[in-house]
């Protein structure tokens, strides 16, 4: 009884169409910045080396290179911040989380793209 009201609450924050996307896939995340009284698009372009979560709380965590530095930030898939996910690049991978990455600099870093 209390999974399905869970589940009846969630379905109104649920987005009505969700971007594809999979691990390893080089995305850029549209974020709706509030600025003062201004809102704004900023882009978070990078890697997407973990999924999580189901339903309202499913999640993403993206990774980039900044100045020589590793940055990740975690995003919720149905959050009404997100604009829309752009996949740049789809990658051949075989693990559901993409950790070993952190360790890695350089051409170390690229992933296999797939064809087709």
């Amino acid at each position: 009884m209390s999974q399905r009201l869970l589940q009846l609450v969630e379905q109104s924050s649920l987005k009505d169409k969700v971007d594809t996307f999979g691990i390893g896939d080089t995305v850029d995340v549209h974020t709706k910045i509030q600025e003062g009284n201004k809102e704004r698009i900023q882009i978070f372009s990078g890697t997407v080396i973990a999924k999580s979560g189901s339903g309202t709380r499913e999640m993403f965590v993206v990774r980039r290179i900044v100045a020589g530095e590793g940055v990740e930030r975690k995003f919720p898939v149905h959050s009404p911040r997100i604009e829309k996910i752009d996949v740049k690049r789809r990658s051949v991978i075989r693990r559901a989380k993409l950790y070993f990455l952190r360790g890695r600099t350089g051409k170390a870093v690229r992933l296999e793209e797939r064809r087709g």
